[in-house]
């Protein structure tokens, strides 16, 4: 490779319309000059029918051309392996999903470099982000390599053009996925030494599960709100009880206007009711819809894949599915154990958070173990914090326990507090959050609020709770009440239950009966929807399940309900 190649960054991107020429003619000079595919021509390049309809990706360094690669999709012009095979003698059946890879081509400057194994995953992922299901390429043996590490794989046919024998190849797009899942050492070199500039990302986005499915039984279209009343979500942790009477007052009688009105641009009033409520600057606040848009809205600014992270284990997944699977930053866990009733190593954490990580999160009261810290030992690990460190706490669940921390972010510089209105205020519908803390942290961010981020009635809903304190202070009392007798009757059943402190209860099955998988599927054709919590850490396991508390008359129901399924489901043998 020239000088000139290694000193500068090769780019990938879509081919525009006039570097088509200079492909061609690289074409002409790798394909029929230097491997003697075609016969060489007067005009030196090299195109064909297919390039009408074939899209390129193109490798540049400094403007000039360092390689590329075709993409054919599915459509009437066919493909370029009908050339050499005839499709009823395909291992495989082209489909409208079917897309063909070719002409993979790497310039003899630039062959040193990551530009091939770059274009391969970047003509992948085109093909991916537009819904393809089946790659197929040709490959030239003595580079067939190339295909197989991006997951492709012979499909025993051959051909010999020219000089030159080809493999055919071919591969489901979810088996190159998940072959390119378990390639982190080619993704992080790309990342490293291309810069892409394609469409879509080079990574694939991840989605995030949640809780929910309850809607599964109630019908996302809404179309029959009705079956409400007969499921029981206590695969969420909505509150039990409805909103305070004066949020029901204001929206039903002003419910029109709140609609089709816009709401105040930058959430004024609601900023004002929070700053009244917690006795905090209304500097320190930024209003989001929902935590998980504050999240979502944080995270990728403030970090990235060199980051590093400190999560409880186990605890609210969105963070880890955030860290891990969109930023992908190292993300180092606390365990909570079992055998210490899921309590926070206060030592452990404090020793953490001193060696400088970017974020540490801590849900508090943590969700699903419902064992919460203090407001004193929060402060105790906020004084280990360095200047570089942010220790994001959770308080979604925190008016359970009244140790809110909010008031700590004039004194500490590390502190960021995220308050979710949903499940003590009963807003989960209206999506209401905000973040306390130093106006340093909050500045980049407001940048990036969109105007009116949260609805008129959800900010009319939130400052209306906020008003009535009293009403939700009895409905808390209400709660612990409701939370003992739930957790009294899971252990009728010879469950282990964890005691917390919020609205839901974290229990572990006999590992001699039914998983708590089981559990769940049998319970939801009853229509009580139940949250298996294995999948929320690694100390679970297949026995740990989250049950949300409802009022008095549904944990009845709840309980008759496990009763049976408890019974109906046959042990393991």
């Amino acid at each position: 490779m020239s000088n000139r190649a290694c000193h500068l960054p090769i780019t990938l991107a879509e081919a525009p319309g006039d570097l088509r020429e200079a492909i061609y003619r690289a074409r002409h000079a790798v394909y029929a000059l230097e491997i003697g595919q075609h016969p060489a021509n007067d005009v030196g390049r090299l195109t064909d029918a297919l390039d009408t309809s074939n899209r390129y990706i193109a490798a540049t360094c400094g403007g000039m051309l360092a390689g590329f690669v075709s993409i054919t999709p599915p459509g009437p012009h066919g493909y370029s392996i009908d050339k050499y095979f005839r499709r009823e003698e395909l291992p495989f059946t082209p489909d409208g999903g079917t897309y063909e890879i070719r002409l993979l081509t790497v310039l003899p400057d630039y062959r040193a470099s990551d530009a091939a194994v770059a274009l391969m995953i970047a003509a992948f992922r085109w093909i991916e982000s537009r819904g393809g299901t089946r790659i197929v390429a040709i490959g030239r043996r003595e580079v067939v390599d190339m295909y197989r590490r991006v997951g492709l794989a012979e499909a025993g046919m051959s051909v010999r053009s020219g000089a030159v024998t080809y493999d055919l190849m071919q591969a489901p797009v979810s088996v190159v996925r998940d072959g390119l899942d378990r390639r982190e050492d080619l993704l992080r070199r790309v990342e490293r030494s291309i810069r892409w500039e394609l469409q879509v990302p080079l990574r694939k986005p991840a989605a995030c599960f949640h809780g929910g499915a309850f809607f599964d039984a109630v019908g996302s279209g809404f179309d029959s709100l009705d079956k409400s009343r007969t499921v029981i979500n206590a695969d969420v942790l909505d509150a039990w009880f409805p909103p305070a009477p004066g949020v029901l007052e204001s929206l039903s009688s002003h419910l029109p206007w709140l609609l089709r009105t816009s709401p105040p641009t930058g959430c004024e009033g609601l900023i004002a009711a929070i700053s009244a409520a917690g006795g905090v600057p209304e500097s320190c606040i930024l209003p989001g819809a929902g935590s998980s848009d504050l999240i979502f809205r944080a995270f990728p600014r403030w970090l990235n894949r060199d980051s590093h992270a400190v999560l409880l284990d186990p605890t609210y997944g969105e963070y880890a599915h955030v860290l891990e699977k969109v930023i992908g930053c190292h993300v180092e866990r606390l365990p909570l154990r079992r055998s210490d009733g899921y309590a926070v190593n206060l030592d452990r954490l404090r020793e953490l958070i001193s060696r400088g990580p970017d974020l540490v999160v801590i849900v508090n009261p943590n969700s699903p173990t419902g064992r919460g810290l203090t407001c004193g030992e929060i402060e105790s690990l906020l004084k280990s914090a360095t200047a570089r460190t942010r220790v994001w706490i959770d308080e979604t669940y925190i008016d359970y326990t009244g140790e809110s921390v909010e008031p700590l972010v004039s004194r500490y510089d590390s502190l960021i507090v995220c308050k979710s209105m949903s499940k003590v205020y009963a807003l989960s519908g209206a999506r209401v959050a905000y973040l306390c803390a130093g106006p340093h942290h909050l500045e980049e961010l407001r940048a990036f609020t969109p105007p009116w981020v949260v609805s008129l009635p959800a900010q009319v809903a939130a400052v209306r709770a906020l008003q009535d304190p009293g009403y939700y202070a009895s409905r808390i009392a209400e709660t612990h009440a409701l939370r003992k007798q739930l957790e009294k009757a899971l252990r009728g059943f010879g469950w282990d239950v964890v005691p917390g402190c919020a609205n839901f209860v974290l229990a572990h099955l006999p590992e001699d009966g039914p998983t708590a998988a089981e559990i769940v599927k049998q319970a939801r054709v009853q229509n009580l929807f139940l949250r298996d919590a294995g999948k929320m850490g690694s100390a679970l396991g297949e026995f740990a399940i989250r049950v949300a508390v409802k009022d008095a008359p549904t944990q009845r129901r709840m309980i008759s309900i496990l009763e049976a399924v408890a019974s109906a489901v046959p042990c393991p043998a």
